[in-house]
């Protein structure tokens, strides 16, 4: 089993209000979200390429994705976004 260390952050308010509702959403946790994204971030080497973002918005060379708006900002959002 790893170990935890309880800790204390200054994040901006709007960062966590948004962080909490992604989190509510994917079914998980905070602490959870938070975790997984310094994963992402340590992982990647200094100076080296960014990955490519996923972009479920397009469908690859087919265009948009099914059920996407491209008149929408809120159907592009929700789409870029995640499931």
């Amino acid at each position: 089993m790893v170990g935890t260390v309880k800790t204390t952050l200054d994040i901006d308010d709007e960062l966590v209000t948004r962080a909490k509702a992604r989190a509510a959403r994917d079914g998980t946790t905070l602490t959870a979200l938070i975790e997984e994204g310094l994963r992402l971030r340590l992982q990647r080497r200094p100076g080296g390429p960014r990955p490519p973002p996923e972009l479920p918005v397009f469908a690859g060379r087919s265009g948009l994705a099914p059920g996407i708006d491209p008149r929408s900002n809120r159907s592009l959002n929700d789409a870029a976004d995640g499931p």
